[in-house]
């Protein structure tokens, strides 16, 4: 189904809140915005991809937060890998005010949000996981306090919240060079001020994503780190507006739950990156690299207590697979 952009959407328009949901985005929704921008322009169109498998339990909230910004020119794309856990069925509630959907087996969630990225006309974009959400009036708030300069990346405040909706805190980066972006354990992850960027939280150029290569759809753990450092390397701007932008779901389910997997990724993208910062000194990026490799190896010693035994790590990683699978293989039987 294809619309020229998302029909606007209120929440006497969409269909009724499951029986107990309430507050955003279930009863409560965006402050309209007038047809116009304030100073008489038209609004920026924004582009909003979800890319969506197997997460029906949350993907009807994240669906609700987009359509409920009551942005003008909002144009939203979801776009599913061919769920059988009852995800099309909530995506087909809502096809009306979608400008396009599609469950289909794909190539992941990279491949994914480039198609949306690639089949969308907005100016600026983002893409909303499907266990995530925008805030409310995440949208409107931005276009009107802050609007959209050319190669500019805006990064606002992201609130952590549980599988129920509960916030447990809220999250701003401050990563400006790739330097900072590849300083991982002084910048990105450190203790007491944690740097990174939650991907809910920015609104990006669309043709400059697409410019820099778009996601690396082999990239399943670290595509969004990965595409800020591209965008660092292409010259763009970060801006921090402090405005509430995204919600980040934690749950045990979601892929940056296995923590030592993260860190593999992240250290190996962060390598790339280094290796094509250029206007980098050489002997600034070689210090880099020392600095990733000594903080892999001392997350490998803290990932559990085979690692600090010091045994092999192709021995350690096939013990925790095979614990992983007994472990699944208990809860089912369990439930």
């Amino acid at each position: 189904m294809r619309l020229e952009q998302t029909r606007h959407a209120s929440l006497r328009d969409l269909p009724p809140p499951p029986p107990g949901k309430t507050g955003w985005p279930w009863t409560e929704e965006s402050e309209p915005l007038a047809a116009q921008m304030p100073d008489g322009r038209p609004w920026p169109r924004i582009t909003v991809v979800t890319p969506s498998f197997n997460q029906g339990q949350f993907l009807e909230a994240t669906i609700r937060s987009v359509l409920l910004q009551r942005y003008p020119e909002l144009e939203y794309f979801v776009l599913d890998g061919g769920s059988t856990d009852g995800s099309v069925d909530t995506i087909r509630r809502y096809a009306p005010w979608l400008s396009h959907w599609v469950s289909e087996p794909d190539g992941g969630q990279s491949a994914a949000i480039n198609r949306g990225l690639e089949r969308g006309s907005g100016v600026y974009a983002t893409w909303i996981n499907s266990d995530d959400m925008l805030c409310r009036n995440a949208l409107g708030s931005h276009a009107t306090r802050i609007g959209f300069q050319p190669n500019t990346i805006y990064v606002g405040q992201c609130a952590y919240i549980d599988a129920a909706g509960r916030t447990l805190t809220t999250h701003c980066g401050r990563v400006h060079t790739i330097e900072d972006l590849v300083r991982i354990g002084t910048v990105w992850r450190a203790a007491g001020r944690q740097g990174h960027i939650v991907q809910p939280e920015v609104l990006f150029p669309r043709q400059l994503a697409l410019d820099v290569g778009g996601l690396d759809p082999d990239n399943h753990r670290t595509m969004d780190y990965e595409l800020w450092g591209k965008f660092l390397l292409a010259g763009a701007r970060f801006e921090y507006t402090q405005l509430p932008i995204g919600m980040f779901r934690v749950h045990p389910a979601q892929k940056t739950y296995d923590g030592w997997r993260q860190t593999e990724s992240l250290i190996a993208t962060a390598s790339r990156l280094v290796a094509r910062a250029h206007t980098v000194p050489a002997e600034t990026r070689q210090q880099m690299l020392a600095d990733l490799q000594a903080y892999e190896a001392d997350c490998w010693r803290r990932s559990g207590r085979l690692a600090r035994f010091g045994l092999p790590r192709d021995v350690v990683m096939r013990v925790r697979a095979w614990r992983a699978a007994l472990a699944r293989h208990v809860h089912r039987f369990a439930s």
